[in-house]
C-alpha cells in the first residue's frame, strides 16, 4: 500500500536526475550568495566605523565616509515611494476592479510591462531633460526621485495586480451580497488580504532605488556633503528640507566613484553597507507577511 502511495512510490531514473537537478540549483544559488556575501565583507568590514557613517568624504578635511550619502539615499528613498506608491496601488485597484478586461485595460498592462524593460539610463536620459531642463528642476534630488518614482511605477502596479487577483473571489461575492459598498470591501477586505503582495512590490521597489546609479547620475549628480548645523533646531530642519532641491550622490552612485577613483577598500565598505540593508529588506518582508491584519 505503501509503495502505492505519492511518497512511497519508486522514483524512476528521470525523476531522480531532475530532483537532483533542482537541489544542485538551489545549493548553487546559496553558495554564490555566501561567496559573494563573504568576499565582500572580508574586503570592506575593516572599513565600517561610526566616523564612516556619520562623515561625508572630503579631500580638504581628509575625512573618508558615507554620511551624506546615507541621508541622500533616505531623501531620495522617501520621495519616490511617496510619488509611486499611491500611485501604483491605485493604478492596479482601478484596472483589477473597475476597469474589466476591454482593450484599453489590455494595453495599459503592455505599457507598463514595456515601461519596466527600458534600461534605466533610458530613464536617466529622459529625467535629465524633462524634470531637469523643462520644469527647470536641474540636478537635485527632487529630479532623481521623480525618474525613480517612473522606474519602479511597474513594478508596483504589477505586484499589486497580482495580489488583489490571488484574493478568492469569494470574498468580494460575500462582501457585495452583504450591502458592501465597492470601496469598502477594496479598503477593508482586498487590500487587507494583498497586503503581503503589496509590500513585496514596494521593497523590491526600495531595493531597486538603493541599487540604481545609472539614472542618478543624469539627474541628481553625485554631491555628497552633509548640511551645515544651524544655531536653532528649525534651522537644522530647514536646511535639511532644502536638501531636495539640491544634487546629491547615494550609496550606490558613490560606489561606483569610488571604484573609478581605484578606492577599493571604500567601495568594498559601501557594498557591505548596500548588503547588510539587502537583508534588512527581506527580513522586514518576512516580519510583515507573518503580521496578522
Amino acid at each position: 500500500m505503501d509503495e502505492l502511495s505519492l511518497y512511497g512510490k519508486r522514483k524512476r531514473p528521470g525523476e531522480l536526475f531532475w530532483t537532483a537537478v533542482i537541489y544542485g540549483a538551489a545549493s548553487l544559488s546559496v553558495f554564490l550568495l555566501l561567496g559573494i556575501m563573504a568576499y565582500v565583507f572580508s574586503r570592506g568590514f575593516r572599513v565600517l566605523s561610526l566616523r564612516f557613517f556619520f562623515t561625508a568624504t572630503s579631500a580638504l578635511k581628509g575625512t573618508v565616509g558615507i554620511g551624506g550619502n546615507l541621508l541622500n539615499t533616505f531623501f531620495l528613498m522617501g520621495i519616490t515611494l511617496s510619488a509611486a506608491v499611491p500611485l501604483g496601488v491605485g493604478c492596479a485597484v482601478y484596472l483589477n476592479e473597475y476597469a474589466g478586461r476591454g482593450r484599453m485595460v489590455r494595453l495599459i498592462e503592455l505599457t507598463t510591462e514595456i515601461l519596466a524593460g527600458i534600461p534605466s539610463v533610458i530613464f536617466g536620459l529622459f529625467g535629465m531633460v524633462f524634470f531637469g531642463r523643462v520644469l527647470g528642476l536641474g540636478y537635485s534630488l527632487l529630479s532623481g526621485s521623480l525618474t525613480l518614482a517612473i522606474m519602479v511605477l511597474p513594478l508596483i502596479v504589477r505586484s499589486t495586480q497580482e495580489a488583489l487577483s490571488a484574493v478568492p473571489d469569494a470574498y468580494r461575492e460575500g462582501a457585495l451580497g452583504l450591502g458592501a459598498a465597492k470601496w469598502y470591501l477594496i479598503r477593508t477586505i482586498l487590500l487587507p488580504c494583498a497586503r503581503t503582495g503589496i509590500l513585496t512590490g514596494i521593497l523590491l521597489a526600495v531595493g531597486r532605488i538603493l541599487g540604481e546609479s545609472a539614472a542618478l547620475l543624469f539627474t541628481a549628480g553625485s554631491a555628497r556633503l552633509l548640511p551645515k548645523a544651524g544655531r536653532g533646531f528649525w534651522e537644522n530642519v530647514r536646511g535639511i528640507g532644502r536638501k531636495a532641491a539640491e544634487p546629491g550622490g547615494t550609496l550606490a552612485v558613490e560606489l561606483y566613484l569610488q571604484m573609478q577613483k581605484g578606492e577599493y577598500k571604500t567601495a568594498f565598505g559601501i557594498g557591505c553597507v548596500l548588503i547588510m540593508a539587502a537583508v534588512l529588506l527581506n527580513l522586514l518582508l518576512r516580519l510583515a507577511g507573518r503580521l496578522k491584519g
